[in-house]
């Protein structure tokens, strides 16, 4: 019996040194010893499959990125807060505030002395620090932020060279296929 196994593909990818695990894209030096008997037009099928998910993570990255960006003030404030309401505690006069009510709404408010402050969570809990723990946890939460932050910018840094690396492969191949067609095509006499 004949061996039938289909012929190896080119891989198109490459184990990368990315620690969150993504693929860097192989760039094609020599597209006719690429495309290994391969049709160009399937070649390039594959190669915008990987471009587009080279996209889409690129996409998802910066959502996150701007998320993160977004909650990293949130959480300097809320520190910054507990961090004032820690000192004015040995204080003998009571504190006086402004907290936002709406949009361009303030009100003023006196606070009384206290050891403890309520930190919002997320999904509707909020839980009751003595100053300390507060102030511990919050540092924790703005340092793994800031870790996150820098491990997205470096994830999308990344991308970038797998996406130009992509398109790059794309027009070579795009274009060996425009020559080849052009070099196989019948001369009319």
């Amino acid at each position: 019996m004949a061996d039938t196994a289909a012929p190896v593909r080119f891989s198109l990818t490459q184990k990368s040194d990315n620690p969150r695990g993504i693929p860097c894209a192989t760039f094609i030096s020599n597209v006719e010893e690429a495309l290994q008997g391969e049709a160009p037009e399937s070649f390039l099928k594959r190669l915008q499959e990987l471009y587009q998910k080279y996209k889409f993570m690129e996409t998802t990255l910066l959502q996150k990125k701007l998320g993160l960006k977004s909650k990293l003030p949130d959480i300097r404030k809320t520190l910054d807060m507990v961090v004032h309401l820690e000192k004015q505690k040995d204080s003998e006069e009571e504190a006086t505030t402004h907290f936002l009510m709406a949009d361009n709404i303030w009100a003023e408010a006196k606070l009384p002395k206290t050891e403890v402050v309520y930190l919002w969570l997320g999904a509707n809990v909020m839980l009751e620090y003595p100053f300390d723990e507060a102030e511990a946890l919050l540092s924790k939460n703005l340092q793994a932020a800031q870790i996150n932050l820098e491990k997205t910018e470096e994830d999308l840094l990344f991308l970038r060279d797998q996406i130009t690396t992509s398109e790059v492969n794309i027009a070579r191949v795009h274009n060996y296929n425009v020559k080849h067609k052009q070099t196989t095509k019948p001369v009319e006499a």
